[in-house]
């Protein structure tokens, strides 16, 4: 048998226990201490990003920019570049290819209406096919590889595949960051060339009422070295290349711009935008340097423009250049239109 001492040590023992899960419960409710009280509620995650407040955690490594879980400027910053930037490019790069195609159409290409002399003139000499190639050759492989960029997961990835889409966005991006110097040079370069012959006056305004004569066959209205329509096109080439460059500037360098995260979500956004605007502006112009004129691309091309196409466009510049002795002197021969 059991000894009374031990008797009385269980029975002791059998009421501690008892006693303590009869306050057990009151305890609980008495502690200070919540769980579900002190932890981040889903509702407080909702309002915080209704409010548009960043969420931010706590972390051990030396870059805090990492403890940002969820920052709303980047939902709406993706949204953009999913959404709206898609519509954006498509409204400007198609509705341009629409409206040159229509315009072809209607119009067709705009010949010389005295038909080629067969005497030419000197238009642009080596250093300006050479700068002007220089920009042109990187605004084209700048365009592709950007608009890759964008729309390539859209275009690109469904017709190759996606390991044909991964190298091309890979030699693409390489492409896009190098070339980006060499455009650059480019554009300084044009404006110390041209913008001397490029700055708006008086006789513009003319041009400008009857359309360029584009519209309708016919004399066209006199010009000097460049007409107010490529005005237009070196002032969107240098304003617009240079907010590119700056922008394009800030993505290569992430880390010039203050602000952070923020700025670069700001700078992408300015530079995709002005890119599709700029690649519009860029098809109109090929296309009327190209296919929509008659002898436009001699320009350009070999440098020497036939003397007929020249005083129809160009007129009071021809003038100029006989006056300095650089116009020929030998009378043009008409030559039927094709």
């Amino acid at each position: 048998m059991s000894s009374p001492s031990s008797i009385i040590k269980t029975l002791a023992a059998a009421l501690a226990l008892a006693f303590a899960l009869a306050i057990a419960p009151a305890a609980a409710q008495n502690n200070n201490f919540n769980p579900t009280a002190q932890s981040v509620k889903e509702d407080q995650l909702l309002n915080a990003l209704k409010e548009g407040d960043r969420l931010s955690g706590r972390v051990s490594i030396p870059d805090p920019k990492s403890a940002n879980l969820i920052q709303p400027a980047g939902r709406e910053w993706r949204a953009f570049h999913q959404d709206k930037l898609p519509l954006i490019g498509g409204v400007a790069i198609l509705g341009m290819l629409a409206a040159l195609v229509l315009f072809y159409l209607v119009r067709g290409r705009i010949r010389v209406e005295a038909g080629m002399s067969g005497v030419t003139i000197t238009r642009f000499a080596g250093i300006d096919r050479f700068v002007h190639w220089l920009t042109a050759g990187c605004f084209i492989v700048l365009a592709l590889s950007g608009l890759n960029v964008s729309f390539g997961r859209m275009v690109i990835m469904p017709l190759f595949g996606p390991e044909a889409f991964a190298s091309l966005a890979g030699y693409g991006k390489l492409a896009h960051n190098y070339l980006a110097f060499p455009f650059m040079l480019g554009l300084a370069l044009m404006f110390l060339i041209w913008v001397k012959d490029n700055v708006p006056a008086k006789i513009d305004l003319e041009w400008i009422k009857q359309g360029g004569g584009l519209f309708s066959k016919g004399s066209h209205p006199p010009a000097k070295r460049f007409n107010a329509g490529q005005k237009v096109v070196f002032w969107i080439v240098i304003i617009g290349g240079v907010a590119m460059s700056v922008s394009g500037w800030f993505l290569l360098f992430p880390y010039l711009p203050a602000g952070g995260v923020t700025a670069l979500q700001f700078w992408t956004t300015v530079h995709a935008v002005l890119a599709v605007l700029f690649v519009a502006a860029m098809l109109a112009h090929a296309y009327i340097g190209s296919v929509g004129m008659e002898g436009a691309f001699d320009a350009m091309g070999t440098g020497e423009v036939d003397l007929n196409w020249a005083k129809e466009h160009h007129a009071l510049w021809v003038e100029d250049e006989k006056a300095k002795g650089r116009a020929p002197t030998a009378p043009p021969r008409a030559m039927p239109a094709e």
